[in-house]
């Protein structure tokens, strides 16, 4: 399931696991959740097990059709790290990220605990963004898991902002969006919390991005902040490579990382003109992950 986007800070969307289930507060009245529910209501196959956390496994290979460079949201309808997706399809979903490097891809999640387990199993090519969503003070651990993420950009999704964060920690990070919650039973966003954030931010050196107020009809909120847009994007940082071992001898860009058994590293080194991967050759000990 793949779908432009009206999310602001990004262009379209990759789906390759729907459905979700509710870990803190920001997740009270989830969008996605709402959007699963129209959309079973229509039928839509892919919502057949409604809300509940279903593999798609025939859309991991998705993005190597799009042959436009563009921005994605990974998983907007379910979130990456969630416990009911097994560490080996989390795998698949990387090495696709890897083997289309000409996108770039931003994941959030809200189960930071589970993505600083899996972080050295996984590789993290410049291409992809990691953020972890902090809605409140008692979400800030939420961070520092993320600071230990070697991604090109770590970003904070403070949205739904529910409580003034005071004191808030940007060391390690790359980009901040901000943002208020809106549709039915929206929760109401202080200015000044936004602000001392904005001001963190600025003081900082950290792009800071202002989403939108939010509230019942987000439209007529708008997303000005002070009278201006805040639209500031990140820039990536290198933070992690395969070995350069002259005995690879495999383009770094083209290496598709595949975790084996009792450590072996399996990777594929091209692809077909149909997208599929080629060339599988075991590479054991090339790649420092």
């Amino acid at each position: 399931m793949a779908l432009n986007s009206s999310i602001e800070w990004t262009e379209g969307t990759w789906n390759p696991v729907t459905g979700c289930t509710k870990v803190s507060p920001g997740c009270k009245n989830c969008y996605a959740e709402r959007m699963a529910n129209r959309l079973v209501g229509m039928n839509q196959p892919r919502y057949r097990n409604g809300f509940e956390v279903t593999l798609q496994p025939d859309l991991v290979r998705l993005p190597l059709r799009w042959r436009q460079p563009r921005t994605i949201f990974v998983n907007s309808m379910s979130d990456l790290f969630h416990k009911e997706i097994p560490e080996s399809f989390i795998a698949e979903v990387f090495l696709t990220m890897l083997d289309a490097h000409w996108h770039t891809f931003q994941i959030l999640t809200k189960r930071a605990e589970r993505l600083a387990e899996l972080i050295g199993g996984l590789p993290w090519p410049f291409n992809v963004w990691m953020g972890v969503s902090v809605e409140s003070p008692r979400y800030l651990p939420r961070i520092e898991r993320l600071r230990g993420v070697p991604a090109a950009v770590r970003f904070l999704s403070v949205e739904p902002l529910l409580a003034r964060i005071p004191l808030f920690p940007l060391t390690g990070i790359d980009w901040v969006i901000v943002g208020g919650e809106s549709g039915p039973g929206a929760r109401p966003m202080e200015a000044d919390w936004v602000r001392e954030i904005r001001n963190r931010c600025v003081e900082g050196g950290v792009p800071f991005f202002f989403k939108q107020w939010g509230g019942v009809r987000k439209g007529r909120a708008g997303r000005l902040l002070d009278g201006r847009t805040w639209d500031q994007m990140p820039r990536p940082t290198v933070r992690w490579q395969p070995s350069e071992s002259p005995t690879c001898g495999h383009p770094r860009t083209h290496l598709l990382v595949r975790p084996g058994q009792a450590g072996v590293v399996s990777v594929y080194s091209g692809l077909s003109s149909d997208g599929a991967s080629e060339d599988l050759t075991d590479l054991s000990g090339c790649l420092n992950l």
